[in-house]
């Protein structure tokens, strides 16, 4: 005689079907609502050309600077600057335009040797010698990557709308040789001027780098060789780095312009930390970022950003004169205090929470069937 069937036991299989179903409901909408890594760095790519975007980004950062150092924030931009033009010296423009590769060289340099523990000397001579891993050259052409945006819109807004004005993740294999060439060259001629220190302790060779980043002749030496290195890669002679004209010249700028370009290093400094930290960690941009505004980061991770901070920074400054970088604070990484990295940390977590909600808005939603 067959035996009936209990209800107890046919309850049980409905809540467990009902369980089973309701997880694979639930992954399937996880997986709808989720932008994939790459869809996330590919939206934070199209507002870095967004000249809307920029000046947002910059008033926000602006404030958010005074707010940091307790003040009211004055407006952004007063009429006169809405309108009104500021005269830049040729010279300065052109040293600033090609140091992106050797201030690039000098952050990676300075990561590297404190996560190693080896000598600046030892860093230079492998990038040199193109001998870093494939892990930090990476991080190199990441660095890379930062310091030549930030310049960008000093010379120009308009640039920031220039097709390799991209996230470095879209970046073509023939642009991202160019980054990599530029700071091995910057590494050549860091070296010889460090080679009296080779067998010095590592803090001298800290020292000696610190000089030369304050000391505008060599900037100007450094400039003028990274110059004619790019021409040399192209196969072409270089010309005079300055000719006459230049080295008295004027050049008027957008006061407007240069206003939003001082203001967006931290945005810059944003995008890249992202991208590399996205890249090596395989975790989706919006994570990190809502890990950095909620103060949530590994110490490890912080600490990218504020290099990658630093390095904007950096890359900005003789743009907006070659004298700041004369400034107390125009030195590696390792010898800020803890005061100035927390104010580079607050510009780049200022930047996140701007950023945040455009990937969030632009997140797939799941749409109900039609009845």
């Amino acid at each position: 005689m067959r035996k009936s069937t209990s209800p107890l036991f046919i309850l049980g299989l409905v809540t467990i079907l009902f369980a089973y179903f309701s997880s694979c409901s639930n992954r399937q909408q996880a997986s709808e609502n989720t932008m994939t890594n790459k869809q996330e760095l590919d939206i934070i790519d199209s507002l870095l050309k967004d000249g809307a975007f920029m000046r947002s980004m910059a008033e926000t950062l602006d404030a958010g600077y005074y707010k940091g150092i307790k003040q009211d924030p004055p407006p952004f931009l007063s009429p006169e600057e809405e309108r009104g033009t500021i005269v830049k010296p040729v010279r300065d423009e052109k040293i600033a335009t090609n140091l992106a590769g050797f201030y690039a060289l000098e952050c990676g340099v300075s990561m590297v040797s404190a996560r190693t523990g080896e000598k600046p000397l030892s860093v230079v001579e492998k990038v040199m010698n193109n001998e870093v891993d494939s892990a930090d050259k990476l991080l190199f052409n990441r660095f890379a990557n930062a310091t030549w945006k930030a310049g960008q819109p000093f010379r120009g807004l308009d640039r920031i709308s220039r097709e390799t004005f991209m996230g470095a993740h879209n970046l073509s294999n023939e642009e991202v040789k160019k980054d990599e060439v530029q700071v091995r060259n910057a590494a050549r001629k860091l070296l010889l001027a460090l080679q009296p220190l080779r067998d010095k302790p590592a803090e001298e060779q800290r020292e000696k780098i610190r000089s030369l980043l304050q000391d505008s002749s060599f900037a100007y030496e450094m400039a003028s060789w990274l110059d004619s290195c790019y021409y040399a890669g192209q196969g072409q002679t270089a010309p005079p780095f300055l000719s006459v004209e230049e080295q008295t010249a004027t050049i008027n700028k957008k006061a407007a312009d240069v206003k939003i370009a001082t203001n967006v290093a931290g945005f810059y400094a944003l995008e890249t930390a992202v991208n590399y930290l996205a890249t090596t960690q395989k975790v989706l941009p919006s994570s990190l970022m809502r890990s950095l505004i909620e103060n949530t980061l590994s110490n490890e991770d912080r600490l990218v950003f504020a290099r990658f901070a630093n390095a904007t920074w950096k890359a900005s400054q003789p743009f907006r004169g070659l004298e700041r970088i004369r400034r107390e604070i125009f030195v590696p990484f390792d010898f800020l205090d803890d005061d100035e990295v927390d104010k580079d940390i607050n510009q780049v977590r200022n930047a996140a929470v701007v950023v945040l909600p455009r990937l969030q808005q632009s997140s797939p939603k799941k749409t109900s069937k039609p009845e």
